[in-house]
Formats: structure tokens, sequence, C-alpha cells
């Protein structure tokens, strides 16, 4: 099956008593999901939209987002997801840029785009999610219009169906436009990595204007499961959802789940019903994950993927050991051996493969990889190069192929001529028990060019100080890679995503 509208019609017709999707009070099974995508897909041809238009969407989680997605795949729409946490000037450039005919948005950013509408010539209709000003259509209304048999077209394999923007972990957001085809592909490997069946309940929490917020709710509907959504992360929420819905699968970060582990009686909740946590971004230190597994037992999984591509290496649950044989606790710090379906490659910066445990730039070719970056040729050229995607990830395999990531290409350091990879700085730093997280960056120094800076937060309570840290770090390792300076604070800036954003950090401490 290669179109998401296809995967919801098989769902209504072999599953239609099932649950499909759950977010508050509102409960849909999957033969109501359909006929609401349908309707609502009726509705919006009726406002204008034909068969590959684009709207645009800025709304936090709620039901009607994840509905207006599977409108948009019975239709063949083309929806461009923004995030809600950007200032207006950024979301008028992004609106400008994708030039969608109908703009979605919550009563929450009616202000802000009432400011917007005279720059945004383009867009013909406007629908509101919640109470509508006089110059938009409630969404409800469009809803109700519509004929539960859907629009006059339907949603084809190569059809554009969302338009993703980068976390922007480097710089600017780019576009990257997904087909039916691409996440249908993405979702059914997914959910075979994830392990999912049709008995999962698949409790989503990050933003579903990211790649991470669609995938694995995709991959849950691939094998006819349900899917739990929440507004935001909140830790008590959390607990108390994956209770009272018995949560089978849910994805963490690492700062979400030292918020779960931190509620004063986290124990007190029954958690039994979890059988798989995927956490990505970036690796869990290990004492943190100790206290996962006491918690919820051995159900952590660890994933590598992106935006461009979706997923590309897995490590699952059951060789996530932490109290291991010394190679397994190594292992802690890989994202895994890479999918079966990805065509992979480790390259030096002349092109050439690069030998187990050399580090070399992560490159690879798969289904689910974007065809360009949307209005951005220098981006696609720079990326794309002989149908190889190069992921700008630096990764080294070790003698068994597990893929360990050393650093983003673009953040590692050279200082004094030597080549310093910030992960490795920062799995020392992790490894003192005091600490909770911490980010690496260069920084101007006018004897050695750059500079090593580790931002830390640590542990309430704690007196450690950044002599100590850096004399912890001398002894893991070399004496050129440790923080020349250390910063302690309370907290990091983070993206959407949950990735530590070094961009923020960079402008911060450029001195």
């Amino acid at each position: 099956m290669d179109t998401i509208g296809g995967l919801l019609e098989y769902n209504a017709r072999c599953y239609p008593n099932r649950e499909a999707f759950i977010c508050g009070d509102r409960r849909l099974t999957h033969r109501q999901l359909h006929e609401r995508a349908c309707r609502l897909a009726s509705g919006l041809h009726k406002l204008g939209l034909k068969h590959q238009d684009r709207y645009a969407i800025l709304a936090m989680n709620c039901a009607e987002y994840f509905e207006l997605d599977a409108a948009a795949a019975v239709g063949g729409f083309m929806g461009a997801l923004i995030n809600f946490r950007l200032a207006p000037p950024e979301i008028a450039g992004i609106l400008k840029d994708t030039a969608p005919r109908l703009l979605v948005f919550e009563t929450q950013y009616a202000d802000a785009i009432d400011k917007l509408r005279p720059q945004l010539s383009g867009i013909e209709r406007y629908v509101c999610i919640g109470e509508a000003p006089g110059w938009a259509v409630s969404f409800e209304d469009v809803a109700a219009s519509g004929d539960v048999a859907g629009p006059p077209f339907c949603g084809q394999p190569d059809d554009f169906l969302f338009l993703y923007f980068t976390s922007g972990t480097t710089g600017k957001p780019k576009g990257v436009p997904w087909t039916q085809r691409m996440v249908s592909h993405a979702s059914r490997e997914c959910a075979q990595a994830a392990g999912f069946t049709g008995a999962t309940r698949a409790l989503q929490v990050t933003p579903l204007f990211h790649i991470g917020g669609r995938g694995y709710p995709l991959s849950a509907l691939w094998m006819g499961g349900s899917v739990v959504l929440h507004r935001a992360f909140d830790p008590v929420q959390m607990l108390e959802t994956i209770q009272h819905e018995r949560v089978t699968f849910t994805f963490m970060v690492a700062a979400m789940l030292q918020a779960v582990l931190d509620v004063p009686n986290v124990k007190s909740y029954d958690v039994s019903s979890i059988r798989n946590i995927v956490s990505a971004s970036a690796p869990i230190p290990v004492p943190l994950l100790k206290r996962g597994i006491e918690l919820l037992g051995p159900v952590f999984s660890i994933m590598y993927g992106m935006t461009e591509a979706g997923n590309v290496s897995a490590m699952p649950s059951h060789e996530v050991n932490p109290n291991g044989t010394p190679a397994e606790v190594r292992r802690l710090a890989s994202v895994g051996h890479v999918l079966i379906d990805i065509d992979f490659r480790l390259v030096d910066d002349d092109g050439n493969d690069c030998p187990i445990g050399v580090p070399g730039e992560v490159v690879i070719r798969s289904a689910s990889q974007l065809p360009y970056y949307w209005s951005n040729s220098v981006a696609t050229q720079e990326a794309v190069r002989d149908g190889w995607y190069h992921t700008g990830d630096i990764g080294m395999l070790d003698d068994e192929h597990y893929l360990f990531l050393v650093d983003r290409k673009k953040d590692m350091i050279i200082s004094g001529g030597e080549n310093i990879y910030s992960r490795e700085v920062e799995e020392a730093l992790a490894a003192n028990p005091d600490v909770i997280e911490a980010s690496v960056i260069g920084v101007p120094d006018p004897k050695w060019v750059e500079a090593v800076k580790a931002v830390v937060v640590l542990k309430p309570g704690s007196k450690l100080d950044a002599a100590a840290l850096i004399a912890h770090c001398k002894t893991l390792i070399a004496g050129y890679k440790c923080p020349k300076t250390i910063e302690i604070v309370a907290e990091l800036p983070r993206l959407a995503t949950g990735k530590i954003n070094k961009v923020a950090l960079r402008d911060r401490y450029r001195g």
C-alpha cells in the first residue's frame, strides 16, 4: 500500500470498531476517523482546494491537526507544517515561501495572523480551529459542509502529502517535501523497527509539526493500532495517561525521561502496560537509563533518523543493557544497526569509504529520502549528490557494525589543529553522576582559534564546580579534548524536537 489515504480506508474496513484516536474526551474508531477525513477533505474542496493544492497549519497538538492530516491523505492535498514557536516574521517567511491557498490556525494565533494578512495575498481562505474571527471560517463548519463520499479526487502515491521543516540545528530551517509513497514506506519501516502490532497504543506528546510527531502515530495506524494525543509534554499527565489508557509505546528524549522520573510519587503510577519507549536526538546518559529501567523495565530502544530521510538505524530494547558486559555498555553510546532497507556509507572529505573505526560522514540512499529542499536548489545540490543524501553527521562503525554518531560535521571543533568531537566530550561530562546534561561547543580563542566550552546542568543541590568537572574529564579523555571553560546553567535552550539548540548556545557565547 503506497498511500496513507488507502491505509485509512483499509483500517476503516478491517477494524471499523477499534479505537484509532484518543485526544482528551474525543475518541474516534478507525471507521469514524476515515469518515471524518472524507467529510473534511470534501469540505476543503468546496472551499476551493484542488488536488495537490497546498494548505498550511499553525496549531499546537490537537484533534483537528490529526484530522486534517487524514483529510490531506484522502484528498491528495499538501500540508505545510508550521512551528508554532516561531515569531510572526518567521511564520510570514514560511507562508510566502510555501504559497498555500488556505491557512488553518488555532484561535490563539488569530491576532498574529490578522496582522500578517496584508502580506499574504496568496492565501485565499482562512480556517480557524475554535472560535473564528469574522475573516475566517470555522473548522467544524468546513467538516460539516463536506460529503462522506469525499472529494471528486483522491491521493496518489507520488502526491506530496507533508512539507516538513528541519529542526534548524545548523541554521535556518529548510522545507522537506514528503510524498504519500515516502510516508507509507517510512511508516511501515518504523512500525517494524518499533515492534508495533494491532494492539499498540502509542502516546504522542511531541509537536505534530515535526516528523517525530507524525512518524510513530502513522506507524501505529499502519498496524491498525491506536494513537493517544497530548497537547504538550507534561510528566504527570503522561504518567496518568499511561496508566489510564494502558499505553504500550511512547517517545521520549533524555530530558523528558528525567522529568518523568523526577515526579515525586512516580512509583505510585501503574506503567506496566509499557512495552517500548524510543529515544532519539541524543543518547540517554547511562545513570538516567538505569533509573528508567528500574521504574519501567527493559523497554528502551534507541533510534536515529532525520527529517530528510526518516529512520536510519535502530537498537531494539533487548540490546539496551546498562548492566551488561563491557561491550554491551559501550554500545549504549551507539544508535544501533542501520536498517536493512537503507543503503549506507561512511565517507571522508574526498568521498572515499571509511574503514571500521574511522569516523566519516553518514551518507544514505533510501525510499524515504528527500527529493529536494523546497525552493532551495543550493542546499539540495550540497546535500544530494549522485543519488546519495549527505546527512552532515559524522559516524563511526565498530567491528559488529554498530553505528556511533560522534558529531555533526558543522559542530566539530578544531582546536590547535586537532579535530575534537563535541559528543565525545559530552559523554565524558555525562559520566559524572552530578551532571544531568551537557552541551559542548567551540568558541573563538586567540591562541587555539577555537576552544572547547561546555555548558552544563547539574543535579539540584550539587556543589560540583567547573574545576572539578574539568578534572573529571581528564580522567576519561585526552587533555586537549577537555573543556577549557565550563558554564553551569539551570537549563539548556532547546528546539521543539527536544534537541539542544547549539545555534542558540554559539550565539550566546560567541564572545
